[in-house]
């Protein structure tokens, strides 16, 4: 019982580590880049407006009587993220009123628009052409043509008299202003919701008032971007600085000294033979010595043993060791006189009484080593 425990214990503790490493890799990675945000720049473009709704011509008539239909249609270039320009046409159909006695008309109306507008959600709160809701306030001038006024040519007028009444068309200037809004469904197309009002010449309903007649509009359609309104920048990551560990200086090194190298001179050994019963050396034994010379020119510290001997074949022993001593020195001799200094050369001579080599000839010798 006591181990299953145990291992239950050990399982959630694996488990709960993994879970903290997990939790922490995200911020981890995010830290190891900076991040710089998107930019999203504005980017001048056309825009269409299409807008349908009511107008209301005030006079005396009561308010649901003078509303008539109307409609507008807009060109426009927004040239700044808060601001722009748009020129239309509106109109449709206007409507006037009498009182006494109570009889209303209708008669037929376009105007021409030039506004300039103002983007009010940009103003206070910065560009965002992902807002839903941009509002906007216009003000401009309009130059107003009225047609088709046969109702109030037509009206009682015998107790009243309309001083301004116009047959067969009328133009007149127009001053204007209104708030509207976008309701933004994606980058290119808005529903557009508008309310204005127009001031025009008291001449307009015909009707003499001393004061301007004011011909107001709520208008519903919609808004079409012509080209992308905005651009954007991706973000730029930037790697982070790597960070730079110092590194221990490494432990000067010390040159140990190298043993010097014991120059091992190797010896020369030379064999210089001998004629039976002769000490004289030969001619074509005399290199042999030339280059014992040459090894002690070359090696300073070097000296030379020369050491006689005899063969026991021939002669005996009182004639083989005065003939070794003699061949030993006759060898001396021509080092000496080649410039070899006698305190460098050590002399031997055996007699018969050691043979080196096998062969009789060959024991008629001076051994000389060079070391």
């Amino acid at each position: 019982m006591f181990n299953v425990n145990q291992s239950i214990m050990s399982i959630r503790r694996k488990l709960l580590i993994g879970i903290m490493a997990i939790s922490v890799l995200p911020i981890s990675a995010q830290e190891q880049r900076i991040k710089e945000p998107e930019k999203i720049s504005f980017k001048p473009h056309w825009f269409i407006q299409a807008q349908i709704g009511a107008a209301h011509t005030v006079g005396e008539a009561k308010f649901t009587d003078l509303i008539s239909p109307a409609a507008a249609l807009n060109v426009g270039y927004k040239f700044a993220p808060a601001f722009g320009a748009r020129v239309g046409v509106s109109g449709w159909q206007a409507k006037g009123g009498c009182v006494n006695p109570q009889q209303t008309y209708q008669y037929k109306y376009l105007q021409g628009n030039v506004d300039i507008m103002a983007d009010l959600s940009t103003l206070f709160c910065g560009f965002n052409p992902k807002r839903v809701f941009n509002g906007y306030l216009f003000a401009g001038a309009g130059l107003n043509r009225g047609f088709d006024n046969d109702e109030a040519n037509a009206l009682d007028t015998r107790t009243y008299e309309m001083e301004y009444l116009w047959q067969e068309g009328k133009f007149l200037v127009a001053g204007r202003f209104g708030l509207g809004c976008d309701l933004r469904l994606n980058d290119r197309l808005s529903i557009n919701i508008e309310a204005n009002a127009n001031a025009l010449s008291d001449k307009f309903n015909s009707k003499k008032a001393g004061n301007c007649d004011w011909q107001l509009n709520a208008l519903v359609g919609v808004s079409i971007r012509l080209g992308k309104s905005y651009t954007k920048t991706a973000p730029v990551y930037y790697e982070p600085e790597p960070v730079v560990t110092e590194q221990p200086k490494p432990a000067p090194v010390v040159e140990q000294p190298q043993p010097k190298k014991e120059v091992v001179i190797e010896p020369l050994k030379q064999n210089i033979f001998f004629a039976i019963n002769s000490a004289k050396i030969q001619d074509d034994q005399q290199a042999k010595i030339s280059s014992l010379v040459e090894y002690l020119e070359k090696h300073s510290a070097a000296k030379v043993s020369v050491t006689g001997y005899a063969d026991k074949e021939t002669g005996n022993p009182n004639i083989n060791m005065p003939l070794s001593e003699k061949r030993a020195k006759n060898v001396i001799e021509m080092l000496k006189a080649k410039g070899v200094v006698a305190d460098r050369i050590v002399i031997g001579y055996k007699g018969d009484t050691v043979q080196p080599y096998q062969k009789p000839e060959e024991n008629r010798v001076c051994i000389c080593i060079a070391e």
